[in-house]
């Protein structure tokens, strides 16, 4: 007889383990019907509005001052709830400039687990519903928040936002903050990889429909909204033999940038259009050479097709054997049709640049003419 395993002695050795309990079985109460529509537990309701918190936007505003150029991005927090995304609160991710992509993602990784695991110990808000990215002059098309937004979509319920901030109407006295989201059709065109010609038009994408725009709304403390419109209330002087100019203040002091008649960034508006127009181009003469190659590729595979067919035919005439058919993948390397999405990507980048200076224009001629005219 065969001698017992180690394994099989020790579990004889043991003491037979008793029969746990049985559970009992756990029992759930229906949603009331009041909040039936609020709570969306299987995520069904469409988002109609991204309602933004007060410190929200100042963070936003604060970072994007402080970082570099346009790199400012960072994770938004909140919850969803009857439809309305309530972004309450955001958290700046660093930005590595010298370091290899892939130590930077791995360190972007680490710190964005520690952050959200010590707002979790915090009691705060740690569930992310989205990022936000600053840009210049509302050209905000790149292939970066395309593949971080579809991430999102992917992963987030309701797919997440992302809230675009524009730094140069900041400067201009304007905080312009929108939202938007991944249209359905592109994000099928993504998870497929299929921005070819003929992908591009079953999906019927262009540039105006890779992002569709949410409405956007901002939500203030009460107690904070109340107290700055006290601060921007004139107040009468207490001196007495004030001057009349003088005579009412306000703790803050107007802003009179609106008036100014400067070129308002034309320049450099100008400038950025012709560099995208000249990105454009080059992107389409690098999608026709390689148009150009594969054509060149299957002319040659459909020639070789045809010369081995009326050879096949002529051997078959004199009696002989037709010779075997040949992989054509094999013998000619036919490259895949390149990709649309960057020429659609520059193609946004141009009409976002020429939106914006249409805009800045429009309100410098409008000023002039005021000036004119006084």
């Amino acid at each position: 007889m065969a001698a017992p395993s180690m394994a099989a002695a020790l579990a004889a050795s043991l003491p037979a383990p008793q029969a746990a309990p049985t559970p009992a079985a756990p029992t759930y109460e229906a949603i009331p019907a009041s909040m039936s529509k609020a709570i969306d537990i299987e995520a069904e309701i469409p988002l109609t509005c991204v309602q933004l918190d007060g410190i929200v936007i100042t963070k936003i505003l604060k970072h994007s001052r402080e970082a570099f150029s346009t790199t400012a991005h960072g994770l938004l927090l909140g919850l969803d709830l009857d439809g309305i995304l309530e972004v309450s609160n955001s958290f700046a991710l660093p930005n590595h400039n010298n370091d290899d992509d892939e130590k930077a993602t791995k360190s972007i990784a680490r710190y964005q687990q520690s952050m959200l695991r010590s707002l979790k110990e915090v009691q705060g808000d740690d569930n992310v519903v989205g990022f936000y990215q600053a840009t210049s002059l509302g050209a905000f098309f790149n292939q970066t928040l395309i593949d971080t937004q579809a991430i999102h979509q992917d992963r987030l319920r309701h797919g997440g936002v992302v809230i675009v901030h524009d730094i140069s109407q900041t400067a201009r006295g304007n905080a312009s903050f929108r939202a938007f989201k991944l249209t359905p059709a592109f994000m099928d065109a993504y998870r497929r990889a299929n921005f070819s010609t003929a992908g591009l038009i079953s999906h019927r994408l262009t540039f105006a429909s890779i992002l569709e725009e949410i409405p956007l709304r901002v939500r203030t403390n009460a107690l904070l909204s109340s107290y700055l419109n006290m601060l921007a209330t004139p107040s009468t002087s207490t001196f007495s033999g004030a001057h009349p100019g003088v005579a009412t203040t306000s703790a803050v002091p107007p802003s009179y940038s609106v008036l100014d008649i400067g070129d308002m960034g034309l320049t450099k508006n100008l400038e950025q259009v012709a560099e995208a127009i000249d990105n454009y181009r080059t992107e389409e003469g690098n999608v026709a050479y390689l148009s150009r190659q594969i054509a060149r590729e299957k002319l040659r595979a459909e020639t070789y097709v045809a010369k081995r067919k009326e050879e096949n035919a002529r051997r078959v005439a004199q009696g002989l054997n037709a010779l075997p058919e040949e992989d054509i993948s094999r013998l000619f390397r036919i490259p895949p049709e390149p990709s649309r999405l960057e020429s659609m990507l520059l193609l946004g980048q141009v009409d976002a640049y020429a939106k914006s200076l249409e805009s800045s224009a429009g309100t410098g001629l409008v000023k002039m003419y005021a000036a004119k005219a006084s």
